[in-house]
């Protein structure tokens, strides 16, 4: 019967260790979500103003490439 109540305890005391170490696993795995969420948005937000970028990019482009065929004063 001591066996029974040794080998019982023995397990509850696993058991209980197992909870704690499986909720701490869990916090430590919500963090790294968490900053992995805000990595995403951040370079989500990066790549919706690259086109931006690119349009303004050509639209000077264009206009310093007019620029250029006007005729002016000579270079020196």
């Amino acid at each position: 019967m001591e066996t029974i109540w040794a080998a019982l305890l023995s397990g509850g005391v696993t058991l209980a260790g197992v909870l704690i170490a499986n909720s701490r696993s869990q916090a430590v795995t919500d963090t790294k979500l968490e900053e992995l969420t805000r990595e995403v948005r951040a370079h989500n937000n990066f790549a919706q103003r690259v086109p931006v970028l690119e349009e303004k990019l050509k639209a000077a482009d264009r206009r310093l490439s007019a620029l250029e065929r006007q005729p002016g004063p000579p270079r020196t």
